[in-house]
């Protein structure tokens, strides 16, 4: 099953298409990836604003994603966060699984959902991760919600701020930018 884009979907989509364009701008050789690409909405999005197709690349931890994203075009492998990621990027993008665990939630939706018992153990992995990842004055775009505990950028030498969020009647959305 491929994740569907959502809300947080759409938010991010909404960020790249007014952030993107001036870093293309700053640099046409832009190498762009996503971890976690489900549909592949944001790969779509990256190539319309201008970022060459060649430079844009992805992973998801769903074979049926990464089958999808390769159809689309892009390249797509099969990776748990950075697992399988060689070289460095300027923009990386995650809308994480960030829910807490939920018992009642069906096993086959948990890895699109839930990012651990407290919901954020997937997001500080990612964040420890992507650090050896980026080109120098790279970026990150990642999406937090308010159901997950407050991540501490600071703790984890980012510097950062908020892009964009979007109120939904049970919780807050935030596209955060951080850089090292």
């Amino acid at each position: 099953m491929v994740y569907q884009p959502a809300e947080d979907s759409y938010l991010l989509t909404n960020i790249l298409k007014k952030e993107l364009p001036k870093l293309i701008k700053k640099n046409l050789g832009l190498k762009f990836l996503e971890i976690g690409a489900g549909s592949g909405i944001h790969l779509l999005t990256a190539e319309k604003l201008g970022a060459k197709k060649e430079n844009i690349f992805s992973s998801d931890i769903n074979e049926d994603s990464v089958k999808h994203c390769n159809s689309l075009g892009y390249n797509c492998i099969k990776s748990d966060l950075f697992e399988n990621i060689t070289g460095k990027y300027n923009l990386i993008i995650f809308n994480p699984p960030y829910l807490p665990e939920d018992a009642e939630e069906p096993v086959d939706s948990k890895t699109t959902t839930t990012g651990g018992k407290k919901g954020d153990e997937i997001i500080l992995k990612f964040l420890e991760q992507a650090k050896k990842h980026l080109e120098k004055e790279s970026r990150i775009f990642l999406l937090t919600s308010s159901l997950t505990p407050k991540i501490d950028f600071e703790k984890l030498k980012y510097k950062y701020k908020e892009l964009g969020c979007e109120r939904l009647f049970y919780e807050q959305l935030y596209v955060w930018e951080l850089v090292i």
